[in-house]
């Protein structure tokens, strides 16, 4: 890269050249005979060069005077990413503490940062799932594009992640690497046998001798009654219960070895490949836990994080359901084979789980992984009711229409009854609906229609006066997502110990 004498940003032209502009000082950064900064005016956002040299020429935009104002497309992330290495997404090579940080609106990170400024947990900014993506009309890319200028705008040098979230299909995950994804959650739930867990015996016996012979005879010699040694306790595969993980997991097995191999493995760069089996009818017994990890070792498939589904309800937004010391016994299970087996247990459904934070952080001696996202979200909803009361009673009323549809793609109990009606409740009070499990479920779950659903013009509903107050309430949102994304990363055991 060319070498620069140092150049400062001449703040009187710019407000001659373009009016009002709100500098982001964090974002200022001296590239020699060009400075670089990252300014808005109105409600978008811009990057903005002064002087000269290869990144000014570079970045696509309009000059005026001394200066090029370029839009945040994805190209100019891409220039950006060239001459500032630190806003490209990473592997979390150093096996951190991690937590991923979905933002299905794109306005989150800036927040995200503020709350991490007391962590070391390595972050995953960039983290959407497909589901999402389809919800939000958005692209992977742009969710990349998103978390990079954000961490160029709050001057976050440390690094970041970008995950690739419940990928189903190789062509899916082939894309989003190339895109720029550190990180693979191969959701592998479409080749687990869900009916198993509630066929009988005879059935299971019926159902086992169908699949090939080779593949009953692999397990068995491998498998069939031998007990294994994990750590202060101990594992036998019985007869029945092998034959039921073997029909549950065996195309499961073979996916992700397929994925392995051919995907993977060829990676020139450094990934994080998490394995995801939490997509279930019912809980992970520790013995299939076992049994796959058994598997990926001995066939040389080797894995960053592996997330069970563990035993209660982590429903979306809500703390979870469940007996807690049921919980802990269950998870120590899942502790020991993931210590054995040399990865880290990773836990989806992740956001506000607050009762089991302590009970992770006390038990997982090593480091480990948690998934939030609609949480954000919801963060930004709480925003809206405090700032724009009219728009959250129209929101909340609309997510009450659209609710059944939200339930055909996520599983949650909400109880709509015992939702307080808006008409009982005044303007100041509208912020309690965030603290109220069955309307903060109502809210996470209809999210896709509250920024996708348009009037019969063809106009978004809701989309256009969200982001608005979004952008004119930037700090209060930083403020609100950096004290509940601060409050999981305490409880985790994330912050830097004093």
């Amino acid at each position: 890269m060319e070498q620069y004498v140092e150049h400062e940003l001449n703040r009187n032209l710019l407000q001659k050249v373009f009016g009002s502009t709100k500098v982001y000082e964090s974002s200022v950064t001296n590239l020699g005979e060009c400075t670089l900064a990252m300014v808005k005016q109105g409600n978008k956002r811009y990057l903005l060069a002064e002087g000269q040299g290869p990144i000014f020429e570079e970045l696509e935009g309009t000059v005026k005077e001394s200066f090029k104002l370029a839009p945040l497309t994805h190209q100019n992330r891409l220039v950006l990413n060239k001459y500032l290495p630190y806003t490209i997404p990473v592997a979390n090579t150093k096996r951190k503490n991690s937590i991923g940080l979905g933002d299905r609106l794109g306005e989150a990170t800036f927040g995200h940062i503020k709350a991490l400024k007391d962590s070391d947990a390595f972050p995953i900014f960039a983290q959407q799932s497909i589901r999402e993506l389809n919800f939000t009309k958005r692209t992977y890319a742009q969710v990349i594009d998103c978390a990079a200028f954000a961490v160029f705008q709050e001057g976050y040098t440390s690094g970041y992640g970008a995950d690739g979230d419940h990928l189903k299909k190789s062509e899916e995950i082939i894309q989003e690497l190339d895109l720029g994804a550190t990180m693979i959650t191969l959701d592998s739930s479409e080749k687990i046998d869900n009916e198993i867990i509630n066929l009988t015996p005879t059935q299971v016996k019926k159902r086992y001798e169908a699949i090939p012979e080779d593949i009953r005879t692999h397990y068995e010699s491998e498998y069939l009654g031998k007990t294994f040694a994990l750590g202060e306790g101990s594992l036998k595969f019985e007869p029945l219960q092998l034959q039921k993980d073997i029909l549950t997991y065996y195309k499961a097995i073979d996916f992700i070895e397929e994925i392995h191999r051919d995907i993977i493995v060829q990676s020139e760069r450094p990934l994080d490949f998490e394995i995801s089996i939490d997509e279930t009818a019912t809980p992970t017994l520790p013995e299939s836990h076992l049994l796959i990890a058994l598997e990926l070792k001995r066939r040389n498939i080797k894995i960053s994080t592996l997330a069970p589904r563990f035993i209660g309800e982590f429903q979306k937004g809500i703390d979870y359901i469940g007996d807690l010391a049921l919980f802990e016994e269950d998870l120590n299970k899942h502790i020991a084979i993931s210590e054995a087996f040399g990865y880290r247990l990773s836990i989806h459904s992740g956001s506000d789980k607050f009762s089991i934070f302590p009970i992770l952080a006390k038990n997982i001696k090593g480091s480990f992984h948690v998934k939030t996202a609609g949480t954000n979200y919801l963060e930004a909803l709480k925003l809206v009711a405090l700032k724009d009361a009219q728009l959250y009673r129209e929101i909340h009323t609309h997510a009450l229409e659209r609710f059944s549809d939200a339930t055909n793609f996520y599983h949650v109990t909400t109880d709509l009854s015992a939702i307080k009606p808006l008409c009982e409740v005044s303007d100041a009070e509208l912020p309690t609906y965030l603290r109220d499990n069955n309307a903060r479920q109502l809210l996470h779950i209809t999210f896709g229609y509250i920024l996708q659903d348009k009037d019969e013009k063809g106009s978004f509903l809701f989309k256009d006066r969200l982001y608005t107050l979004l952008s004119d309430e930037e700090d209060a949102y930083k403020d609100l997502l950096a004290q509940h994304i601060g409050k999981h990363l305490e409880l985790l055991g994330f912050n830097r110990k004093q």
